[in-house]
């Protein structure tokens, strides 16, 4: 399979793949759409940004066009995720006539589902909390769906989703096909896979590694000095960027501190309304904002072709969500950039990633010391109140307060690239 007319698509969808430049499929759709046509389960590993969706999403129309009668089912672990591929769902079925797509995600008017469930949708792109509602309610009906596919496994499991997954299960149909798609793959989603699964192809690429062409490097930096380290970063930086932080408040804060400085920036994050959230990703897709700011909560939701860098202000708390952050950028074939901010008490983690993900030339040494603005021990509390700042220390420790003051020079980060 080298290019995707000869698969023997439907004339729509060959159309469709044609006017989004789709000629000659990637690495992951070579493999997995011959296996997913023949009607067998798969589990697919392989990086973000590689074409997975495409993967499942082609077979899935083929099948479907082919065989009206026939319905699928795709879950995914977040809302914008789910948008992402009913977006990308509506562009390959834009030559097809009466053909009816169903999102069900949470943060959105339930009724307007309600209405859309009722036009008995061909595909149903759903969050598993979602679907459940529906679920109890009665509003939708899945005990027919021929093929089910769940985007992001690893990431349902990271997220709690695995009850939900297993309660979904008994609403589905026993003979069904079944393909589950992931960037990341451990013990955890190879066991969710056999529970799904039945005899499947299973392929890997990389060992889920970030793409080839995402050029990643590290800084060294001082807590403090993060900010104005971003910034320097995004002067010598041209395009699109996403900055990844850890919280809903370091998020907002960083937000405000960009904006002041005249950047074009936005953000969001689980604190927002669904509403608040797309628009701040469509402002960053049609360029209205320079700069996205997320939480992890975006780390699988965005996808952006002009994302020229990524950088991560803080590491991500667990280390499958750096493949997903970095893989915002060098989507589709395109070069991209990453670039991740490591604090002295963060060399460890840091370290654990790069040696996990084979990232070259990044590891740091343990001695960081040299990079604090200021050595000397914190001042034990005696009981007295404690004094200001400026105030610290009284005049029979003025000495020692200028000796400290002459010796704790400010040290520029160091960066290393590979």
């Amino acid at each position: 399979m080298q290019h995707f007319e000869s698969l023997g698509l439907p004339d729509s969808l060959h159309k469709s793949l044609n006017s989004i430049g789709f000629i000659e499929p990637t690495w992951v759709q070579k493999k997995a759409i011959p296996v997913l046509i023949k009607g067998q389960d798969l589990l697919a590993c392989s990086e973000t940004g590689s074409g997975k969706t495409a993967a499942y999403l082609i077979p899935m129309l083929k099948e479907l066009f082919e065989n009206p009668k026939q319905s699928g089912l795709i879950l995914a672990p977040t809302r914008e995720l789910a948008q992402q591929i009913s977006q990308f769902l509506k562009t390959l079925i834009s030559n097809e006539g009466k053909f009816h797509i169903a999102t069900l995600v949470g943060g959105q008017d339930i009724r307007k589902q309600f209405k859309s469930l009722q036009k008995k949708p061909r595909v149903i792109v759903a969050t598993p909390g979602r679907l459940i509602d529906h679920l109890k309610r009665n509003t939708v009906q899945i005990h027919k769906i021929q093929t089910l596919v769940l985007d992001e496994g690893d990431r349902m499991i990271d997220m709690g989703f695995e009850p939900q997954l297993r309660q979904i299960l008994q609403y589905l149909p026993i003979e069904r096909q079944t393909s589950f798609f992931t960037a990341t793959i451990d013990k955890k989603v190879q066991e969710l896979s056999k529970k799904y699964l039945k005899n499947p192809t299973t392929i890997m690429m990389n060992n889920s590694r970030p793409v080839a062409k995402i050029k990643q490097s590290v800084m060294r930096v001082a807590l403090q000095d993060k900010n104005e380290s971003i910034l320097n970063e995004l002067n010598v930086r041209k395009g699109s960027v996403v900055v990844f932080l850890k919280t809903r408040r370091g998020t907002d804060q960083l937000s405000k501190y960009l904006s002041d400085f005249g950047i074009s920036v936005d953000l969001i994050h689980g604190g927002k309304s669904q509403g608040q959230r797309n628009k701040a990703i469509q402002n960053f897709k049609k360029g209205k904002t320079r700069v996205l700011c997320a939480t992890d909560v975006a780390a699988r939701g965005i996808d952006v072709p002009q994302v020229e860098h990524v950088i991560n202000y803080d590491l991500p708390m667990q280390d499958e969500d750096y493949v997903h952050r970095v893989g915002r950028t060098a989507r589709n074939g395109a070069t991209g950039e990453a670039i991740s901010f490591v604090t002295p008490s963060e060399h460890n983690d840091w370290n654990r990633l790069a040696k996990k993900y084979e990232i070259p030339g990044a590891l740091l040494e343990p001695n960081q010391k040299k990079i604090k603005k200021n050595n000397r021990p914190a001042k034990k509390a005696s009981g007295k109140k404690r004094l200001g700042k400026k105030n610290r220390f009284d005049k029979k420790k003025t000495s020692r307060r200028n000796t400290s003051s002459r010796n704790s020079k400010k040290s520029s980060p160091t960066k290393y690239v590979n």
